[in-house]
């Protein structure tokens, strides 16, 4: 199963950007999306940043990851 997350951008160069979830970095591409800049949040699947969020949206997004993470000690 895959599943695209919400990500803030913290840097972006060229059409590769340096991405959180939480407190874990990752690095995107960019190929797919135009105009992203740092703290725009962006949906990351495969490594790849397919859609541009709302910040809100994307709070709301990671809070219910955190609800669910809750249910699953490890």
């Amino acid at each position: 199963m895959c599943l695209g997350v919400p990500a803030r951008v913290i840097r972006v160069e060229d059409n590769e950007a340096l991405v959180a979830v939480g407190s874990v970095e990752y690095k995107a591409s960019l190929l797919l999306l135009e105009d992203i800049k740092e703290g725009d949040y962006i949906i990351l699947h495969a490594g790849f940043a397919i859609e541009k969020v709302d910040p809100v949206e994307a709070g709301e997004t990671l809070k219910l990851f955190l609800e669910i993470e809750k249910d699953f000690p490890e």
